[in-house]
């Protein structure tokens, strides 16, 4: 095996803080890794027993998101610092007794991330594996066939006409740039409607087949939004598309369409709240899945042995996961929603996801909870990672997704997706739906599968949300007085600010409501043109490279979460752990293989990374064991507990993912599982209690688990039939409750839609002054140099349990401390 490369800049005896512990070694930087070897080789040279005892970390430069550096003159007597910060959430401090070393550290690193220009010069153009090592020997770039995984739904010339065809009409890319070259679409519509109706949808990326279910043959399809505009305008092509796409099926068993047309009420949203998991209890749902594959004679009439056709049952959606005022709120430049006037085989539902914006500033405060991880042993700020709504979000995606995958695998009916451009939000749903539908996709090889076609086939920008080539304004110099600076007259360090900027920020809060409207349409209209600079030109990723900040966020990130909550709740249903996630998640970032650089299939190939790459599948595969559930049961019996086929979300059990944080559950978890366990023990309590036996309200429960003898119990939280408390939720915002529900949300039937100019001093002054007074109640004015930190830590954890390990590096095999 080969030695590792000499670094370049060598910097001995220097001192890394992570987790508030401190650790002596020398400090290696090469062109992509910063390498961390200790105990420091003048321990080891006076003291040959050590040598056995040295170990190294090794940080991937791409995976740098915040490096500051903090310089101090000699007569401070405190040392200089580098503090980073990590894609995967690790933070370390690297002090250093000689200033210039700290400064040339730091513009060596930031010459070799945020500076390179072009992503030809990242690592995974100079990474290969050892010659004869396991991943040496396998090509990951062939474990995906697009026509392999159709044919494997069933769709291939060779087998029985299923209704649907392979499409070669964007096979040099020039139909759809984003889109794959290979596309299933109805077999009769012909290429030359395709292309009328591909002037309807952004981007060009039509309506097209994701999944088609094994048992039933309904579909799971996927599209951009449309061009309708303030004058709600149509095209006949289109909606001859999304018809044949419902009707596929069905056509393949000579049935009629018009059946369905007539059958289908002419409403344009769907009211799903008869299905919302809050009315449906799980017995109801077990029956239902149990009758899904109960046997051949639930598809068969058992007198004439025809199949049974669901026309009439069937109410298939148009999904579109944004809030429903944004999609108003594109109409003003010339995008939008479906009229359903034109859709009456169809109805619509929003699922009220929000953008890429709100989902990068919820990440953001996340990390704000957890940012001292490098100098404080103490947990994160719970209050904090409340305010971030992170799990909220994760639970609506869990919920969207959920209700795709009951429309077809128990409502035997189809499902179009799409958001604005139909890569982000889309691909999350479609992706886990299918996830939930289809056990094949929850082994390792199904879940590259998934991975391969929904998000990379289908054009997820990862390049552009990743940030690969990293951002200048991620590598900042401190001028902190406390760090040596000099506070001029007339200026302070920034402290003084707080009150004022929370004040600021109370103005604007009364101001939303009212250009609510205005800030939508700018908001979605942004994430429309963040990527009008990158339409594709000839050359092979010629196009804009620099990232820019409005364009990063975690879409894919939430993915995995939501995958990795689906694991958590379902251990046994997965092949997979949950390390394979949080590696995966990792080589997201890291850059050390093509299989996530560039935007879209198209770049991709033409950038050649197949010949000039490795791909990051062969990682895993040539390790497999290391990312195989040990509880994982592949036996699938409808008729037993915990081997069906179909898995669900249960919203309620959400919780933080902890170890991709490198933090313990108890850190992240512990005193939400506590209120969670506390109301499943007042719910129990209440389900006993007779209403007429004039017994006491039970206690209440507060947000840190603890009883309140003061305050009834809300019958609405803690019912019988109500879930554990989700985490980060206080008792009065469950995750069931705190996410507005797709399944009643904006549908007119139902309610009126709310006036989106609210005058401020109607029901929204209480919370604005609470607003406020959380502002001023959570200043922290005088803060030290890294930040306040906590001054109890929960349950005496050890710093130490809150990682899992650090992987020693030998050879090529670059591995973060995992």
């Amino acid at each position: 095996m080969a030695a590792p490369p000499r670094p370049k800049q060598l910097y001995q005896n220097i001192q890394a803080l992570q987790g508030g512990k401190p650790e002596f070694g020398d400090l290696g930087l090469n062109d992509f890794h910063l390498v961390f070897r200790y105990p420091p080789q003048s321990k080891t040279d006076a003291d040959p027993d050590l040598k056995k005892k040295v170990k190294e970390v090794w940080f991937a430069f791409h995976i740098v998101s915040q490096c500051s550096l903090r310089v101090m003159p000699p007569s401070s007597g405190i040392h200089s610092s580098i503090r980073i910060r990590f894609r995967d959430f690790r933070y370390v401090s690297f002090n250093f007794e000689d200033e210039k070393q700290a400064r040339d550290a730091f513009d060596f690193m930031r010459a070799r991330t945020c500076r390179l220009g072009s992503i030809d010069k990242l690592l995974a153009f100079s990474y290969s594996p050892p010659p004869n090592s396991p991943e040496y020997k396998i090509n990951g770039w062939s474990l995906y066939d697009a026509r392999a995984e159709f044919k494997r739904q069933g769709i291939s010339e060779k087998l029985p006409d299923l209704g649907w065809r392979i499409t070669t009409i964007n096979k040099d890319y020039a139909f759809s740039p984003t889109y794959p070259a290979v596309l299933a679409v109805p077999s009769k519509i012909s290429d030359n409607t395709l292309k009328y109706a591909a002037n309807f949808r952004s981007r060009a990326r039509i309506p097209t087949l994701s999944y088609l279910h094994p048992v039933n043959n309904c579909t799971i399809t996927r599209s951009s939004q449309p061009f309708v505009g303030l004058r709600m305008k149509r095209n006949i092509q289109d909606e001859r598309l999304v018809g044949a796409c419902f009707s596929a099926s069905m056509d393949s068993l000579d049935n009629p369409t018009a059946a369905i047309l007539d059958s289908s009420p002419s409403s344009s949203h769907v009211d799903l709240s008869a299905e919302s998991p809050d009315d449906v209890t799980s017995s109801e749902r077990e029956r239902m899945e149990d009758e899904l594959i109960a046997g051949s004679n639930a598809y068969y009439d058992e007198k004439t042995g025809k199949r049974l056709i669901y026309g009439a049952q069937q109410h298939n959606l148009i999904v579109d996961a944004r809030p429903a005022i944004n999609s108003y709120a594109m109409q003003a430049i010339g995008m939008g929603s479906e009229n359903m006037d034109y859709y009456r085989f169809a109805k619509k539902v929003f699922l009220n996801i929000d953008n890429i914006h709100v989902m990068r500033s919820s990440l953001e405060q996340v990390i704000s909870a957890i940012k001292d991880a490098d100098v404080s042993p103490f947990p994160p700020s719970r209050e904090i990672l409340e305010k971030s709504k992170w799990l909220k979000h994760i639970s609506g995606i869990l919920d969207g997704s959920a209700i795709i995958a009951r429309q077809v695998g128990i409502q035997h009916s189809h499902a179009l997706i799409h958001c604005s451009d139909g890569w982000d939000r889309t691909s999350q749903l479609c992706a886990l739906a299918e996830l939930m539908l289809d056990p094949y996709y929850r082994t390792i090889d199904g879940f590259i599968v998934l991975v391969e076609k929904d998000w990379l086939s289908f054009g997820h920008m990862f390049q552009l949300r990743s940030a690969h080539l990293s951002h200048e304004s991620w590598f900042t110099v401190d001028n902190d007085a406390l760090a040596g600076s000099t506070v001029k007259p007339g200026e302070n360090d920034g402290r003084g600010d707080a009150i004022e900027n929370a004040l600021a920020s109370a103005k604007r809060f009364w101001t939303k409501n009212v250009s609510s409207e205005k800030d939508t349409t700018s908001s979605e209209a942004d994430e429309a043109a963040a990527v009008d600079e990158v339409k594709q030109s000839s050359a092979a990723a010629a196009e804009t490279q620099a990232t820019r900040l409005k364009d990063v966020s975690p879409v894919f990130h939430q993915f995995l979460d939501a995958t990795y909550q689906l694991l958590r709740q379902h251990p046994t249903r997965f092949e997979f752990n949950e390390r394979f996630l949080r590696r995966l998640l990792y080589h997201v970032y890291s850059c050390q293989y093509g299989t996530f650089l560039c935007n879209n299939e198209r770049q991709r190939h033409e950038a050649n990374l197949a010949e000039r790459t490795r791909s990051v599948w062969a990682y895993f595969l040539s390790r497999r064991a290391e990312f195989t559930n040990d509880q994982y049961d592949p036996v699938i019996d409808d008729h037993t507990k915990g081997r069906e086929r179909l898995v669900f979300p249960r919203l309620g059990e959400v919780r933080w993912w902890h170890q991709v944080f490198n933090r313990t559950d108890e850190e992240m978890n512990g005193a939400l599982n506590a209120s969670a366990a506390t109301a499943e023990r007042v719910a129990a309590y209440q389900a006993s209690s007779q209403p007429s036996s004039g017994l006491s309200e039970p206690p209440n429960v507060r947000n840190d688990g603890t009883l309140s003898q003061s305050e009834p119990v809300s019958r609405s939280s803690a019912s019988p039939a109500s879930s554990p408390l989700p985490p980060s939720l206080p008792i009065s915002k469950s995750v069931l409750t705190g996410v507005e529900s797709a399944h009643a949300a904006l549908t007119p039937e139902a309610r009126s839609p709310p006036s989106l100019n609210r005058s401020s001093s109607t029901s929204e002054v209480p919370g604005a002054l609470a607003a406020l007074q959380d502002k001023i109640a959570g200043l922290s004015l005088g803060k030290g140099v890294f930040g306040a930190v906590p001054s109890m830590i929960a349950g005496g954890q050890s710093s130490d349990s809150r990682y899992s390990g650090e992987a020693v590096v030998t050879g090529q095999e670059m591995r973060s401390m995992d």
